[in-house]
């Protein structure tokens, strides 16, 4: 997509920000770049750090951090004379701005959080809200000539589909949330941040498969003694990490990659199911942990879907619908910019995955 200037043909800055399960991102862009500058990096206060804190506590923790870290920026010189704010937001959302949950932010059940007018009263430009998504696809709308699936493989699961100009998903916010599609109906499947069981998410995420190496590692001692896991971790499962996951992974570890291998069945599953369904043939796989492990994760999920079949394709056709978008984690920053620029910026705040 190409921005266009305002009126002026100054072209705009816009402050961004990522709020995701991990890490809180703020940045600024101007209009039509496709990098984002003076970012910074900070620990969501949220279900990542305080898990033993009630949902609602956590929402309002994170709201509160969102508020003081954007206030603090527009007030530094890096964010001076911004012409909006566009703030992702890792959960479903309807079109009017409100945050209908946060399993990877807060967990269970909270208050709908009105964000975009939250934001709109305490802050002093226009403001712009998405699911986060939604702002990523915005980054490879332009580059992307027929439509695609964007698929996020990081804190959670999540996924927009982007065809015709528009990202496809309902006014009240629903669609776009395959991490929550069951794939496991056991009563003791594994539980989601959401509060369910057996969800896409908790078994495919990056938390989901670091709990599965971990608890292949409890499992199978001989067979996590002879992997490289076993160092980094000085031979406790609980000390693995998704960094050194990712690595041996990426060096063809025999333990790490049956993990992997086994936690990537039923993403191929939902990748068919969207296929059959709606007939998309472009995949693109984004997020901490997918990028992390690089294109052995396209290798892997490729090795699954081809085992499954997808009706009317050849094994090369279906490979080939598979790839990593870009090694960064800017995606939502970039994207959001993007949907700045193609928004009215009134008065009031807008929001919502437009």
């Amino acid at each position: 997509m190409t921005a266009v200037s305002g009126a002026s043909g100054v072209r705009r800055a816009y402050v961004v920000a990522d709020l995701g399960g991990t890490t809180l991102r703020i940045g600024r862009i101007a209009e039509g770049a496709g990098s984002a500058e003076s970012v910074r990096r900070v620990a969501t206060e949220g279900l990542d750090r305080y898990r033993e804190l009630p949902a609602q506590t956590l929402q309002d923790r994170v709201v509160g951090q969102l508020t003081r870290e954007l206030e603090d920026y527009l007030g530094a010189p890096e964010g001076a004379g911004a012409s909006a704010v566009g703030v992702s937001f890792a959960g479903p959302m309807t079109k009017g701005g409100t945050v209908l949950a946060g399993p990877t932010l807060w967990g269970g059940a909270a208050a709908p959080l009105p964000i975009a007018d939250i934001l709109t009263r305490r802050l002093s430009v226009p403001v712009v809200v998405a699911n986060d998504i939604t702002a990523a696809a915005w980054r490879y709308a332009a580059a992307e000539p027929e439509p695609f699936c964007l698929i996020t493989v990081s804190s959670g699961i999540g996924h927009k589909v982007f065809r015709n100009g528009e990202v496809l998903i309902s006014d009240s916010g629903h669609g776009g949330e395959i991490g929550h599609w069951r794939v496991d109906p056991r009563e003791d499947a594994l539980p989601c941040e959401c509060g369910g069981r057996g969800h896409l998410g908790g078994m495919v995420s990056g938390r989901g498969v670091l709990l599965a190496a971990r608890r292949a590692a409890v499992a199978d001692p001989a067979g996590f003694g002879g992997s490289a896991l076993a160092g980094p971790s000085a031979g406790d499962p609980a000390g693995i990490t998704n960094e050194a996951l990712a690595r041996a992974v990426r060096a063809d570890d025999a333990f790490a990659t049956q993990v992997l291998r086994t936690c990537l069945v039923p993403l191929a599953q939902a990748v068919n199911c969207i296929f059959t369904a709606i007939g998309v043939r472009r995949y693109l796989f984004i997020g901490g942990f997918a990028v992390a492990v690089g294109h052995r994760f396209i290798t892997l999920l490729g090795d699954e879907l081809t085992r499954l079949g997808c009706f009317g394709l050849t094994d090369r056709e279906i490979r080939g619908m598979l790839a990593l978008g870009a090694a960064d984690d800017d995606h939502c920053l970039i994207g959001m910019a993007r949907m700045l620029a193609r928004t009215p910026l009134l008065t009031a705040g807008t929001g919502g995955d437009v």
